[in-house]
Parts: structure tokens; sequence; C-alpha cells
């Protein structure tokens, strides 16, 4: 399977990035950190969910660019 090629090879490799990003966010998260004392924390869980929100909307801005809907694209 190829990705695509011209302009969109950035926003298709971006894309891969930060849905590998978010996936490993996920993955931190899912260690119930909150049934834990604070001590054994390996990870502060706002800082992951704060991480999260951010990767979704890098990820939906890359979609509104990829669709040509983006209102700054020239």
């Amino acid at each position: 399977m190829s990705g695509p090629t011209g302009e969109n090879t950035f926003l298709y490799e971006l894309k891969n990035v930060v849905t590998v990003a978010l996936t490993m966010a996920e993955l931190s998260h899912s260690q119930n950190a909150h049934d834990l004392p604070v001590t054994e924390w390996l990870l502060d869980p706002t800082d992951i969910e704060r991480e999260r929100v951010g990767l979704r909307g890098i990820l939906a801005a890359i979609t509104e660019l990829e669709n040509g809907s983006f209102p700054f694209r020239t």
C-alpha cells in the first residue's frame, strides 16, 4: 500500500506520526494510575489527558487540511 504523492505526502506522514503518539498516550493512560497512590504514578494522568486532547486537535486539523476545507488554505 502506498501513500499519497505531491503536497499531501507531508500531511500523510504527519498524520501517521500523530496517530502513533495518540496510541502511545492512550496506552499509558490505560494503566489506571488513578487507582494507585500518587507516589507510585509514573505519569500524571492529567498530563496524559492534556496530551491526548492536543493530539486529537492536531489530527482534526490535519483532516481539515486533507479535505481542503481549512479556512486558511490558499
